[in-house]
């Protein structure tokens, strides 16, 4: 009896030592139609006081006694929501709130998630009264419109804590404290990069143009490294400001359906969830989502006026939790309009939040861009300012637009963009420069970035970059190892006049190789030759092998990513070429080149000059002269571009390129060995399909007018490499097709994941379909064909491996995944004809790494 006593005994503690210990209950709670986090919302437990709010993003803690318990949650405008607390069981809990039904213009709406239906729907019927209206109330629909703006742009690592000092050891960054600065929501975040700048916009209408004011500039931060206008652009487009009233929304250069576009009735779901006082206005509360939250819409929230003009006051939009977005794991765009008296719209902010990780488990960074609109006008400007639309440039910088003083900057600043702590950015990156280990650390990452060594540690000092580096070390079969080295002038030796080349050297074929360029610039340099818009007259002496049949136009030909090849190097020749070049770009997008080039290619083992006498004998020939003067003209306008110190890259392939070139030689003026007439033509386009992603368009046409050796005919770029290159052919052979005419196209449609979306488990994956399609139509006339010319005096026999194009082009069709960790695109690629060809490879896999959003 005693013993079941006992036992009795220890099983009473033990049970009220289970119940009596309190459990932690941790959540979120969130919108059950948008996904949106809900913050401060009520959560307390039935017939008690205990309780808590959720923060500013919908997240909970809150300790409940033992036992089972009733938690409800309440928020404005939603329905309540009660669930039972089983202990042990619940420990993170994923809660959604159903909004309320509310009356509306004596309609009641109850949305329903499980069944949504857009036929007799009052929400889809009342956006469709906004969209029909969308476009009047524009302000570009006056004749003239002026404003202020203000754009300040901040990235910060984000709920930054900074690490404690270990016991006897000094923190080198131990300062870095003294920077921290807290969002209104409690999150500690550390500043890293600001830019700030005051503008003010001109719009006119006829004859259309607008132009850009700057008035003040200044950024700093750890993006200093990088190109300061090539980084402004990215972020330009980047964090594009959003226009919902347009059909696609621009934001992280991708294109967003817009909850007020032609299709957002097929692409969102519709609720009318509450009214609401906005800026002493009643207004609908319009909440959407898209049907399918992997693809690239909006949730969030349109509070329009009730009342005939259905005018939208304010804008909340977020990206679905599940969207197929890189690094994005939480954004939040806030817009606000005033109405004037004749119901015209004017933004007076826009407001993205952005957080980004690497991953889920990374705190990651923290990014704002506030612009904030004022002092709008529709006057006609006067006189004075009247001549800012005189000017060819979009953007005119004011004279102390960099130089403004810390009195200006407090004064534009709006209320808005001031931070709670007032230690600058600047001061920051000066103390983390002088710790040794960082300035060496930010000097390699900006070789790294740029390919160029500075001569000096300060850059205003530094007259001469050396690079690229990715260009050090190459190989190939003619020249074995290829080492080179090179570099160029900066402006800070001068603003108008340039010096750049390098020198190259071949293990196997023991030859030296060089190009030298002497540039003389009609406008000044900021921070490189090439910067846009060029106006200068350049000389070029050059001495190098030229593969035949292979021209990488978006890299160096000496990237070390190229040095690994499907097939050896068949086909090269040594040329020797002397260019005297002029080049003008202006605003609007148009350009012109005029270029006086002598030449020499010299013959090789690997590509013989093997020329025809007028009896039909052979006879070995060194080399051929050119003296040539080439025309081109190209329009691009609104290109977006990343500008480093030789290459712009592109930011996006929206503008439409037109080029046109024409070459033109005499035979024995100024040495030529042949007359030579060569037209090309090219356009290229990105068309983007809103929600079904977009397609790269690029087609050309061209003909060799004249007779001409086969060096000088067109010769279709072969790709003999494993990485991914647009303009090339992936599966053909270097000078396996002869032509003196072509046409050709490449297809590339981007599917953003449209359908690998809509598969389980793989949608997790967020890969994104590729599909490309390129082909080439060519013919070679009889007057450059030694087999059928009746003149055949002067043209070189083929080199063996050179075919005829038959009656049906060649074509390629790949198939490909992008996003692959992000960064990853592999296509495997299929040659669709022309298949019995000798030593060709049929199909096969190719990649590059290229990181988006």
């Amino acid at each position: 009896m005693n013993k079941r006593i006992y036992c009795l005994f220890l099983l009473l503690l033990f049970l009220s030592g289970l119940y009596g210990q309190n459990i932690t209950v941790k959540g979120i709670v969130t919108d059950s139609i948008t996904g949106e986090a809900l913050p401060y919302a009520e959560l307390f437990i039935q017939g008690s006081t205990l309780g808590t709010t959720t923060n500013d993003k919908g997240q909970f803690s809150l300790n409940v006694p033992a036992g089972e318990k009733t938690l409800v949650v309440s928020y404005l405008g939603y329905e309540s929501y009660k669930m039972k607390l089983v202990p042990g069981k619940m420990s993170y809990l994923s809660i959604s709130l159903s909004p309320s039904g509310v009356y509306l213009k004596e309609v009641v709406v109850k949305p329903q998630r499980e069944k949504y239906e857009k036929k007799d729907n009052p929400a889809v019927r009342f956006v469709r009264n906004i969209i029909e209206r969308k476009n009047l109330n524009s302000p570009y629909s006056q004749d003239y419109f002026s404003y202020e703006h203000y754009e300040k742009i901040l990235f910060a690592m984000n709920d930054y804590t900074p690490k404690p000092s270990k016991p006897n050891k000094k923190n080198k960054f131990s300062f870095v404290e003294e920077f921290v600065d807290t969002l209104t929501d409690g999150t500690t975040i550390l500043p890293v990069s600001e830019k700030e700048l005051v503008e003010t916009v001109y719009y006119r209408k006829h004859p259309k143009s607008e132009k850009h004011v700057v008035e003040g500039s200044q950024s700093s931060g750890v993006d200093e490294m990088f190109s300061r206008d090539g980084v402004r652009q990215f972020l330009g487009e980047a964090f594009h400001e959003v226009d919902i009233f347009k059909n696609d929304v621009q934001l992280f250069l991708q294109r967003f359906v817009s909850p007020l576009s032609a299709i957002g009735p097929n692409y969102y779901k519709y609720y009318l969830l509450d009214t609401l006082d906005i800026a002493g206005q009643p207004c609908a509360d319009l909440g959407f989502v898209p049907f399918n939250s992997e693809t690239f819409g909006f949730t969030g929230h349109l509070y329009v006026a009730l009342d005939s003009t259905y005018f939208v006051k304010k804008v909340i939009l977020n990206v679905p939790k599940d969207i197929n977005l890189n690094f994005v794991s939480h954004m939040t765009i806030e817009q606000t309009f005033e109405r004037t008296a004749d119901s015209t719209r004017l933004m007076t902010k826009d407001d993205i939040k952005v957080n980004f990780k690497l991953s889920e488990k990374s705190k990651g960074m923290y990014a704002r861009r506030l612009s904030i609109y004022r002092n709008h006008s529709f006057h006609a400007p006067d006189t004075k300012t009247a001549k800012v639309f005189q000017e060819s440039a979009p953007t005119i910088v004011s004279a102390d637009a960099y130089r403004q003083s810390d009195n200006y900057w407090k004064m534009v600043r709006p209320v808005e963009a001031v931070r709670k702590n007032p230690n600058s950015v600047s001061n920051l990156m000066a103390k983390l420069r002088s710790v040794p280990v960082f300035y060496f650390t930010e000097k390699v990452i900006s070789v790294l970035v740029s390919g160029y060594i500075p001569t000096n540690k300060e850059p205003s000092k530094n007259k001469f970059d050396l690079g690229p580096m990715n260009s050090t070390l190459n190989g190939n079969t003619i020249e074995g190892a290829r080492f080179r080295v090179g570099g160029g002038t900066t402006p800070v030796l001068s603003k108008r006049w340039f010096g750049d080349g390098y020198l190259a050297y071949g293990t196997k074929d023991r030859k030296i190789k060089y190009d030298a360029l002497l540039e003389y610039s009609f406008n000044d340099r900021k921070d490189y030759r090439l910067e846009y818009p060029i106006h200068s007259i350049r000389m070029e002496y050059m001495y190098d092998l030229n593969k035949l049949g292979q021209q990488y136009m978006y890299t160096s030909k000496d990237n070390m990513m190229l040095a690994i090849r499907r097939k050896k190097d068949k086909f090269a020749t040594y040329l020797r070429k002397a260019e005297l070049t002029y080049t003008r770009e202006h605003y609007n997008g148009i350009s012109y080149e005029a270029i006086i080039r002598n030449q020499r290619e010299y013959a090789t083992p690997f590509a013989e000059f093997n020329r025809f006498e007028a009896d039909g004998s052979l006879s070995p020939v060194n080399h051929y002269d050119l003296t040539a003067l080439e025309l081109r003209f190209r329009y691009g306008k609104d290109e977006k571009y990343y500008q480093t110190r030789t290459q712009r890259i592109p930011i996006t392939y929206d503008a439409l390129i037109f080029n046109l070139s024409h070459i033109m030689a005499k035979k024995g003026l100024l040495g030529s060995s042949y007359d030579f007439q060569r037209t090309d033509i090219g356009i290229q386009k990105r068309f983007w399909f809103s929600a079904f992603g977009y397609i790269d368009f690029i087609v050309k046409a061209g003909k060799v007018w004249s007779k001409v050796p086969y060096p000088l005919l067109i010769l279709p770029n072969a790709n003999l490499t494993y990485t991914i290159q647009p303009e090339a052919y992936t599966n053909m052979n270097a000078l396996e097709f002869l032509n003196d005419e072509y046409a050709s196209w490449d297809l590339t449609y981007y599917m953003n994941g449209n359908l690998l979306n809509r598969i389980p488990l793989v949608k997790k994956l967020k890969w994104r379909e590729v599909f490309t399609f390129r082909g080439l139509w060519g013919n070679l006339t009889d007057k450059n064909n030694p087999m059928a010319a009746l003149n055949k005096e002067g043209l070189y026999q083929f080199p063996e491996g050179s075919f005829l194009m038959g009656k049906a082009p060649y074509m390629e069709a790949g198939v490909g995944i992008e996003n692959i960790f992000k960064f990853l695109r592999i296509d495997y690629v299929w040659r669709l004809n022309y298949r019995n060809h000798p030593d060709i490879q049929k199909s096969g896999i190719r990649m590059t790494m290229r990181l988006s959003f």
